[in-house]
């Protein structure tokens, strides 16, 4: 029996070869990256991340994978969190590796001088650097709907995690509200296309991005999702009435 197509936006591609099409979306929108996101959400995006951060709670000398981490918008709010509980309550300096598939992304991010204990990798949420049960706690934000096999990431995410081990993942989501999923369909193919074409000169890359969205699973299926991968109390939160999703489990 062959492998089960992947998806890459609205095409069906065969596995081997979604990698080399998603690397080629983010080779082209790294330096612009973090002005398309907040130009795309009108800032909504970091508030969403700050609530990520804060669910996650990093505790000093915690080990945190912050997988498909990109240029380090979620790593430096988790750094700046531990080094506060840090002041605060002494303990080990925090460990926090970014994982991307990307090292033009990886190069972005080192050149934001972010805090020490951020180390940057180059790697496969399906194939992470880490030993088993070695971290405290995986984040993913905006990063599990372009892997090959969500299933396979989602089962390294619980192989690397200790037994109890806190998994976090931010994604856009389906508003369960009629009207507002009609209005937020509309925005995203009229508008978040467009913008890329403007400020990236770029269209494609953006219009792939919002097809991937509509392709991902619901927040019920999503969570069903992980509770196969083997995580216990799993949950969400809807973000701006489901625009993102919050997505929470612990390695059991």
């Amino acid at each position: 029996m062959s492998e089960p197509r992947a998806t890459f936006g609205f095409r069906d591609v065969e596995p081997e070869e979604k990698p080399r099409l998603v690397r080629g979306v983010f080779d082209k929108v790294a330096r612009r990256y973090d002005l398309m996101n907040d130009l795309m959400s009108a800032g909504v995006h970091r508030l969403w991340k700050d609530m990520t951060a804060a669910r996650l709670n990093p505790q000093p000398g915690e080990t945190v994978v912050d997988c498909a981490g990109g240029t380090g918008d979620i790593a430096d709010r988790l750094a700046k969190l531990a080094r506060g509980a840090q002041a605060r309550r002494g303990g080990a300096d925090p460990r926090i590796l970014v994982v991307d598939y990307n090292a033009e992304m990886i190069a972005a991010g080192r050149t934001r001088g972010l805090d020490p204990a951020i180390a940057w990798a180059v790697g496969d949420a399906q194939a992470l650097p880490l030993r088993d049960a070695s971290a405290d706690a995986y984040v993913i934000a905006f990063g599990i709907r372009n892997v090959t096999s969500i299933p396979a990431a989602l089962a390294e995410a619980r192989r690397v995690l200790k037994p109890g081990g806190r998994f976090l993942c931010l994604e856009f989501s389906k508003p369960p509200a009629p009207a507002l999923a009609k209005a937020y369909d509309a925005y995203s193919f009229k508008v978040i296309p467009a913008i890329g074409a403007l400020v990236a000169r770029d269209r494609a890359s953006y219009q792939y991005l919002v097809e991937s969205i509509r392709r991902f699973p619901d927040q019920d299926r999503f969570a069903a999702m992980i509770e196969q991968a083997g995580f216990g109390r799993v949950g969400y939160t809807n973000f701006t009435g489901g625009v993102a999703a919050l997505h929470h489990g612990w390695a059991i």
